[in-house]
């Protein structure tokens, strides 16, 4: 038992102030003697093959030191094999500079190494390719007749198939009194993470490398490294103390780490490569996706059937996959069921998880569907919702390990003013905007990785914590300090979290919501073990007025043990570390999930988003004027760093239903907005009114801390929300992400005087 308090307190991040000031360094910031710096040369076209590439005038420059080829790129055991990182997909991961086949746009085919940067990049336009340019399939929509069953791999543990049928879908939909049919259109979505992908390695000889990376997780590059350069895994260390944003684009190891390695290795230098934002799209998006869904309820609203059918894209060698279709059934209960997910295969980059993939593209398009069902039976979407509330998941008939989203659609919907809704769609204005309400609900998988933490007593009686977990600009650092703090009943002053470097005990990547319960459950568990630890050498101490007293009835708390009965009977952490020598008292342990006692329920994490917009009358602009969003997510540990994180989620949420679209030219089969000026995404005059309410959820039984991941629940609702709202403002569906308001102008079903 601790006495403290840190967990729950709205905490300000500990490294807020290195950010904001600019002291913190990124994986492009660091100093390094005699660096050289490498810029990449891409493909201009999208399938093919390279027939020359003249490299004579770059080399010539004075500066540059090499260029790497296909024909001069060093042999690697690598090439031949089918090495993937610990989040590939089935099939054969792209192996920048293997040969001289073009799989996508934007491909690597370069690098040039030079003695500054300038010279680096302006020798790369000197490079010359003569291309056999062949035919090619970019466009989802014009090969839909390809689309195939994903191939099964080891990724299929996180992201599995639809489950199978149940009931006789067909018939019940088809006897059905009230059924809906649509088919949503999703486009690619680019992660654009401020802080661009780059790579600093030093090369300290002997095949040993200190590496500073761009990436959500820093062991998985370490691992990635080792392996496909033959070096041993200890004489790899990756670090990543600060990144500048991931949304998931940093969960794969990205090719500028291959090739800054390669470059490093070769030469007998330290090398950074950094990619501009054009070099980086290629490989940062989620996937194009079509939907189509069909629901039906009988005459009281009790939903009868379900089916969502999800087609999405995947490069030729690898297949993507996301979890789209199943959803619904985790959510609402219904006797017939459908799920199907395919991939076409395209002359693509694989798409990478986005944040929450799969997720926030099913969840869009079955709330816009059940919106609609609502419409069809004449009913409030909040009341068709609870009609149809389940506290058992539908789909496997288990329990929640907790689930307090009913308290969350009644929050929401009571300081929203859901009341005041005229359920007729366009009857709502403000002078000359039409207002639309529009709510829908979301879910997420509340993950749990296990993790190694190594808990340090120091010999001036502060604790210091060890793990190789990043933080991806999440608030990381502070909340493990927080849940450190408690379990040792110290002061925050007196923690110091030591993360983001490969050299410390394993963490997987940060992805999915889970690095909190992952890590943050390490710690409770290294705690754990070392107050075993430090109790026994407390009470070996000659006069210990412990003695005899049982560890039931001592707390830890500020920085000593006490005498729960007796506060006056104690001994401080530095007592104890005096009487072990001056030595610090360490102990690192694993945290883990109940795989065994969890699989007697459903494990995740909710939410319940409400939305109002305002449209011109005349112009049909969309403008999102109040949100707000209430999350299930069990126990928060810092109710600062956690509303952030939905409220950086509404905001994107904004960005995805009216701002983000990625333009792709299908006879180029490249993507022609690959910058920050042209791939809109929300500035402050977009963004208003927003709330966040956190449930008062308690789960014992998810894990020891009762907490769920915030980072992804807060986009999964959302956007239908802003659908549906748009939908009851002007009586117009559209069925397209991102909206565009000119469809708006189109067919007008709403007057000017409702």
């Amino acid at each position: 038992m601790t006495a403290t308090a840190s967990v729950g307190q709205p905490i300000n991040r500990l490294e807020g102030k290195l950010k904001v000031t600019g002291a913190a360094q990124y994986a492009g910031d660091y100093p390094v003697d005699g660096l050289l710096y490498g810029y990449v040369v891409n493909s201009t076209i999208t399938r093919g093959k390279i027939i020359n590439i003249e490299t004579r005038a770059a080399m010539t420059l004075d500066g540059v030191v090499e260029v790497f080829t296909h024909e001069n790129r060093p042999k690697l055991a690598w090439f031949d094999m089918q090495y993937a990182d610990m989040d590939a997909p089935p099939g054969s991961v792209f192996k920048p500079l293997h040969d001289a086949e073009v799989l996508f746009n934007g491909q690597p085919i370069a690098l040039v190494v030079a003695r500054d940067f300038e010279t680096a990049r302006y020798a790369a336009t000197l490079v010359k390719v003569l291309y056999q340019a062949e035919a090619f399939a970019a466009c989802l929509d014009d090969n839909l007749e390809k689309a195939r069953a994903p191939k099964i791999g080891m990724a299929s543990v996180l992201k599995p198939p639809p489950p199978k049928p149940t009931g006789n879908f067909e018939e019940a939909y088809n006897n059905s009194p009230v059924k809906v049919s649509v088919e949503i259109k999703h486009g690619a979505e680019h992660h654009n993470p401020l802080e661009l992908f780059a790579t600093t390695t030093l090369y300290e000889g002997e095949g040993k490398l200190t590496i500073y990376d761009k990436t959500q997780g820093t062991i998985n590059n370490q691992l990635f490294v080792a392996n496909v350069f033959g070096l041993h895994y200890k004489n790899v260390r990756v670090l990543a103390p600060f990144v500048g944003g991931g949304f998931g684009s940093g969960l794969r190891p990205q090719y500028q780490l291959f090739l800054c390695v390669l470059a490093a290795l070769q030469l007998k230098r330290s090398v950074r490569l950094t990619l501009d934002r054009q070099q980086m799209f290629p490989f940062c998006h989620r996937p194009q996706t079509i939907q189509r869904l069909k629901f039906s309820a009988d005459e009281n609203g009790r939903i009868t059937a379900l089916n969502h059918a999800a087609i999405g894209e995947t490069s030729q060698y690898e297949d993507y996959t996301e979890i789209v279709s199943d959803w619904s059934h985790r959510l609402y209960p219904a006797p017939n069921t459908l799920f199907e997910y395919k991939l076409v295969p395209l002359d693509v980059h694989t798409p990478i998880d986005m944040r929450a993939p799969g997720g926030s593209t099913g969840m869009h398009a079955i709330e816009c569907t059940l919106d609609e069902l609502a419409y069809a039976l004449n009913t409030d979407p909040l009341e068709l919702r609870l009609k149809n509330y389940s506290d058992l998941d539908p789909s496997k008939g288990k329990p929640f390990t907790s689930k307090e989203l009913k308290q969350c659609y009644l929050k929401a919907a009571e300081q929203f003013g859901w009341e005041k809704r005229n359920p007729i769609p366009g009857s709502m204005t403000r002078g000359n905007k039409l207002i639309g309400y529009g709510m829908a609900t979301g879910i997420w998988d509340a993950y749990q990785f296990p993790a190694r933490v190594e808990a340090i007593l120091t010999a001036e009686g502060k604790l210091i914590l060890n793990n190789a977990v990043t933080d991806i600009g999440t608030g990381t650092m502070t909340v493990m300090t927080q849940i450190a703090a408690d379990a040792l009943g110290v002061s925050l002053a007196d923690v110091t979290f030591q993360y983001g470097d490969s050299k410390h005990p394993f963490s997987m990547f940060q992805g999915g919501s889970a690095a909190t319960a992952s890590t943050g459950v390490g710690i409770v568990m290294a705690a754990k073990a070392l107050r075993k630890k430090i109790l026994e050498k407390a009470k070996r101490i000659p006069g210990s007025p412990l003695k005899g007293i049982a560890g039931d009835d001592l707390v830890f708390g500020d920085g000593k043990i006490a005498s729960r009965h007796d506060p006056s009977k104690y001994v401080s952490l530095g007592d104890v570390v005096a009487a072990n020598n001056g030595r610090p008292i360490k102990t690192t342990n694993m945290g883990k999930p109940h795989l065994v006692k969890l699989r007697k329920y459903s494990k995740a994490a909710h939410s319940a988003a409400f939305v109002e917009v305002e449209i011109d009358k005349d112009l049909k602009t969309i403008n999102v004027t109040r949100a707000v969003t209430a999350v299930a997510a069990g126990t928060i540990v810092n109710p600062k760093t956690a509303r952030s994180q939905i409220l950086g989620s509404m905001v994107w949420s904004i960005s995805k239903a009216l701002r983000e679209e990625s333009m792709l030219d299908e006879n180029l089969g490249k993507y022609i907005n690959p910058n920050l000026a042209e791939y809109h995404i929300p500035v402050h005059a977009d963004i208003h009114a927003l709330d966040v309410i956190f449930a008062d959820e308690k789960d014992e039984l998810i894990n020891e801390l009762g907490i769920k991941g915030v980072g992804e629940i807060g986009l999964v609702a959302m956007p239908a929300a802003i659908s549906n709202a748009v939908f009851h403002a002007t009586g117009k569906r559209l069925y397209k992400l991102p909206m565009h308001f000119n469809e708006l102008l189109e067919n007008e079903t709403v007057s000017d005087n409702p």
